[in-house]
């Protein structure tokens, strides 16, 4: 019965990561739409837009974070996130147990 709840702790840490991460983009501001006004991310955009003379680079995190509010995760980032995820259930359950 032990192993079961293991791999239910795994599971469920891997599906949380996945289904949390475009979640917690839109409560901080990445819509699908563009970065709405207001939010985190407006903040993160602008300062960002300061350092590089007026522009967001291609590669930076605020356009990482705005890519994946549009379009997504990929397929090798969803598997990247539920291994993290399932790690991260398991050692909550081996230090709460």
């Amino acid at each position: 019965m032990e192993g079961l709840f293991v791999v239910i702790g795994i599971a469920a840490g891997a599906v949380f990561s996945v289904v949390s991460v475009p979640a917690v983009l839109g409560f901080i501001g990445f819509k699908s739409i563009g970065i709405a006004a207001g939010t985190l991310a407006a903040k993160m955009m602008s300062w960002i837009a300061v350092l590089n003379g007026g522009g967001v680079p291609a590669g930076s995190l605020v356009a990482l974070l705005q890519s994946i509010a549009m379009g997504g995760l990929s397929m090798a980032a969803k598997v990247i996130l539920a291994g993290a995820g399932g790690a991260v259930g398991w050692l909550l359950l081996t230090i709460f147990r």
